[in-house]
């Protein structure tokens, strides 16, 4: 594993992103504001392309109890894994419910159920949260979380979202900037990292808080959660100073169209660009085969990806799909 450049770090963690009251990506993206968004709407035979349930795997209870000495991760659907190694358990943006929205008679359906519910979970001590988008930041499962595992399950969110938290009673709360990190623990760090995205939960309070990937650093092996991020240089630069990354869980869906989606969420091809940009050693696709956000159908993502593999050279070992529910030692 090789040492970080903390003086970099520093430098980094320095350049401004909070201007006159919001967030803003590190590079210069196009925004889209309402009439964009109206424009993809309403376009000419704009229809969702239908939802699709995909297998769903039973994780075993007794393995997740005892996962062993090696990494195991269970994908519990879209950007949400079950992440063990060394008895820490770690949990990424979940989201369990029905639909990924504000009401549960409208918005985003859920195709695939997860995996698990929280009731079902081994003991969690840490989640890690990417940004308060409804897909990622589910108000109902935060709540069930703190309700079963109390003060002893540490949440750690990006700038600007800890007092959301707080307003529901949960004060155990890491909050960091982007190149920012925190030890939780003797070989046991948190590193907040920039993506290009955007965040807000309603009209009024869009890019009031960040939006993030995080690396997890525990005893020697290097976790990345790219959360929801578009194409960008900073993914040179997180290759720089943490290569190589042992295991990276990377977005693959809600890509399409282009013209709107590409500044915020990257397609098959940029997925793998960041595969091999960060350095990550084995990488496994997410944000897909869930929900419909997008027009791309359900099932396209993983085809895509492997054609994009095979022109890029990585093997398919390297950079995987999993099932839901799929449960796999490292």
């Amino acid at each position: 594993m090789n040492t970080i450049d903390r003086a970099r770090l520093a430098e980094l963690a320095a350049q401004p992103y909070f201007i006159k009251g919001r967030y803003r990506n590190l590079e210069r993206t196009k925004a889209h504001g309402l009439g964009d968004f109206l424009r993809w709407q309403l376009s000419p035979g704009k229809r969702f392309p239908p939802g699709k349930r995909y297998n769903l795997l039973r994780p075993d209870s007794h393995r997740l109890a005892h996962p062993g000495e090696r990494p195991q991760l269970t994908w519990l659907g879209h950007a949400s894994f079950l992440f063990q190694y060394r008895g820490l358990n770690v949990l990424t943006d979940p989201v369990f419910s029905e639909r990924a929205s504000p009401f549960p008679f409208l918005g985003p359906k859920r195709y695939t159920p997860s995996a698990l519910q929280v009731s079902e979970l081994p003991v969690i001590h840490r989640v890690l949260i990417s940004h308060n988008h409804y897909d990622h930041l589910d108000e109902a499962v935060v709540r069930q979380l703190h309700r079963r595992f109390g003060d002893d399950l540490c949440f750690c969110v990006p700038k600007g979202l800890k007092q959301w938290f707080a307003r529901r009673g949960i004060t155990h709360v890491v909050e960091l900037g982007w190149w920012e990190s925190e030890v939780l623990a003797p070989e046991d760090e948190v590193f907040c990292l920039p993506t290009q995205h955007f965040s807000g939960r309603g009209p009024s309070d869009t890019n009031h808080s960040l939006w993030c990937a995080w690396l997890l650093q525990l005893n020697g092996y290097r976790l990345f959660f790219g959360g929801d991020t578009g194409y960008g240089h900073v993914f040179t630069q997180i290759g720089e100073l943490f290569a190589p990354i042992d295991l990276a869980l990377l977005p693959i869906g809600a890509y399409e169209p282009r013209w709107f989606m590409s500044p915020v969420h990257v397609a098959p091809e940029e997925a793998v660009h960041i595969h091999r940009d960060i350095g990550a050693r084995q990488s496994i696709g997410m944000h897909w085969g869930t929900f419909v956000l997008t027009d791309e159908p359900m099932d396209e993502p993983p085809r895509r990806l492997r054609q994009a593999l095979a022109d890029q050279g990585v093997s398919e070992r390297d950079f995987r799909i999993m099932q839901h529910g799929e449960v796999l030692g490292l």
